[in-house]
């Protein structure tokens, strides 16, 4: 039988833990507890009767008894049972989290686990970048940052960079070769010929 059991909201897994040891203490017909993620206020105990599970959360802190009706697997199935989906996080991704204690808070990934569901980011807001651990079903991304070297890979691509550098440091002069084989540098189009002669009239 599976009991529904109402505790203080936000202590969920500490009165998991003190049924937990209440249980193991004496050795009561309880066979599982849970605390499906997401669930507030509620954990999941099952027992062979009533009277087993009302002695497992019997006057303890955080709960606050037992609701009447008992629930079967089935209803329950899709909050104890995690849906397996593609992890689309990368390293330098920057996320929101959407679970608590960081709530709304933006953070970069410097770290993933996929193994253990986990992503270590830095919170952007903090003053001192320091990691912190989160489950990956508690960040969304909300940004993807160019990987290191795809920017200089784009300018190989269209070598514009390479071909100015190559004007730039082959450039030279324009000039005009004269009757004696000498070249001579080109005047300007806007160069204008002084009037008169080099030597003043007065001289």
């Amino acid at each position: 039988m599976i009991f529904i059991i109402k505790v203080t909201t936000n202590k969920e897994d500490r009165a998991l833990e003190l049924i937990s040891d209440k249980v193991h203490k004496k050795e009561l017909s309880v066979y599982s507890l849970a605390r499906p993620h997401g669930l507030r206020g509620y954990i999941f105990l099952e027992a062979e009767d009533r009277e087993s599970a009302e002695e497992a959360a019997y006057n303890l802190p955080y709960v606050k008894g037992i609701i009447g009706k008992t629930v079967t697997y089935e209803e329950i199935k899709n909050m104890l049972e995690p849906v397996m989906e593609e992890i689309n996080i990368e390293k330098g991704d920057i996320v929101e989290i959407i679970g608590e204690p960081f709530k709304k808070e933006k953070a970069k990934v410097i770290r993933i686990d996929k193994t253990k569901g986990e992503a270590v980011v830095t919170l952007l807001a903090a003053v001192v970048p320091i990691p912190v651990t989160v489950k990956l079903d508690n960040v969304k991304v909300i940004r993807r940052e160019k990987e290191e070297g795809e920017e200089e890979d784009d300018e190989a691509k269209t070598g514009y960079h390479q071909k100015q550098t190559s004007n730039s440091e082959n450039e030279k002069p324009e000039t005009n070769k004269q009757d004696n084989g000498e070249e001579q540098p080109l005047l300007s189009q806007d160069y204008e010929e002084p009037v008169g002669g080099l030597i003043p009239e007065d001289y």
